[in-house]
Order: C-alpha cells, then structure tokens, then sequence
C-alpha cells in the first residue's frame, strides 16, 4: 500500500518586516527548555528568533538584534522582566513586549502593563495563544506588513477568524470557550491531518501540561457538540491514531 502524504497545514498569513526580511523576535526566559520550545514554535512561523537567559543579556540583544517584539519573563535573576522594560523604555526603545507570569501574580500583571508593557499571557500557556497574541502586537505595532489580508481560516463552511476569535458555520455563529477555540484553530490549521492526542496536548495546552490525554477527548466531544451536532460531521476519531478535521461529506 503507497503511503499518502498529508496535505499542508492551512497557515495564517505570513508577516514580514517592510523590506520582506523575517519577523524579528527575541525570548528572554531563564528556563532554557521554555525558551527553546518558543524559539521553535516561533521559527516555524518564518521568524528570525534570538533566545536571552538573563536581564542584562537581553538588553544586549535588544541592542544588536533590534528585534520587532519581545517575549519576556518577570522573573529572572539578574535583572526581572520590569527592570528590563523599564531600561528599554528609557533608551527609548518602543519595541512591543509581551510578559510571561505566574498564574497567580496578578500584581506582576498590573505591574507589567503599568511600566510599558503591551499584554501578558499566563503559566502555563498554549503556546499557539502565544503567538496569536504577538501576531496581533506585530499588527498594532505597524512595524509589519502583512502577505495576506485575510485573517479567516476555512475548511468547508467552517470559518474561524483568528482576529475578532468569531467562528461560523454556514453563516450561523458558534460561541466557543478560549480552549475550545485554540482546539479548533490547531485542527483548522491542519484540514484532513490526523492529530495525536500527544500533538494537541502539546500545542494548545501548556507546554508542562501534566494532566491526562483524556481531556483531549471531553474537549473534542464539546467541539462536536458545537460544530457538527444537527449537521454533517467534520471533526472525525481516526481509532488509535487521533482526531481530523475535514468538509463534510456532501461538500467534499
């Protein structure tokens, strides 16, 4: 039997600086393995990525790699996550930053966002919320140009928009958690693609997400309760495989 090869993933719209060159991001994370996995993740999306360790390395970076956003973590040991913004800012520095923060800090937040900061996201993260939330800095900022205009991903008469996080269905709009809605957006992004268990939990859950692969499944049977419910199934159980996503039957 000739092994088939899964069509691409359906991917948004690739952003460049001006002048066409890759998106510049720089990582600041003491926790090497976290900086590594937002690296990768970030590469994937045709960025030029740098990673810092510390406060006063990422302020080096900033200098030398003049980076278009940053991702930076409040706690560090040399210098934190504040102290590093507010050194930017003084030099002048504009650049938009994106915090890393314990769950619980919500001084930490306040803090973040009161010094300069542009928004936040939370440990444990998904890491596809992260790069939707410096997607949209990257758009505010006007530091980016855009390939394509258009934000809606589409698979049959799905249509998920990841600017306005609207989603429809034959014109009928669904009301989607967050999680749900980062659990449709990864299998929209991968129409006709089986997706393990351990692949979702990878990428829409935190990346130390400790807890059972079956919440893959409550969080499928919810999406299917929202999407398919009353109509032609599009989200599909391939049996100890995983899950995909197709047009229903009736639309090819």
């Amino acid at each position: 039997m000739t092994p088939t090869t899964a069509p691409p993933a359906t991917a948004p719209a690739r952003l460049t600086r001006p002048d066409g060159s890759p998106v510049r991001a720089l990582v600041v994370d003491d926790e090497a393995s976290l900086g590594d996995l937002l690296r990768m993740a970030l590469r994937y999306e045709g960025w030029d990525v740098r990673t810092a360790s510390s406060g006063q390395q990422a302020l080096a970076e900033a200098k030398s790699f003049t980076p278009d956003v940053v991702v930076l973590d409040v706690m560090m040991p040399d210098l934190d996550g504040l102290q590093v913004l507010q050194r930017l800012r003084q030099a002048g520095n504009d650049v938009p930053v994106l915090f890393l923060t314990a769950k619980d800090a919500v001084d930490d937040r306040i803090a973040g966002l009161t010094a300069g900061g542009d928004d936040y996201v939370t440990k444990p993260f998904s890491l596809d919320e992260v790069i939707a939330r410096l997607r949209g800095l990257l758009r505010r900022s006007a530091r980016i140009v855009s390939a394509a205009a258009d934000p809606q991903i589409r698979v049959g008469d799905l249509v998920l928009d990841e600017e306005t996080y609207e989603v429809t269905r034959a014109g009928e709009p669904i009301a989607l958690t967050a999680t749900e809605f980062e659990l449709l957006r990864y299998l929209m992004r991968n129409p006709r693609r089986v997706l393990s268990k351990t692949q979702i939990l990878d990428r829409v859950w935190s990346y130390d997400f400790g807890g059972r692969s079956s919440i893959v499944e409550i969080y499928i049977s919810y999406l299917r309760k929202k999407i398919d419910e009353g109509r032609a199934a599009m989200i599909h159980t391939v049996r100890g495989v995983g899950y995909t996503i197709k047009p229903a039957a009736a639309e090819g």
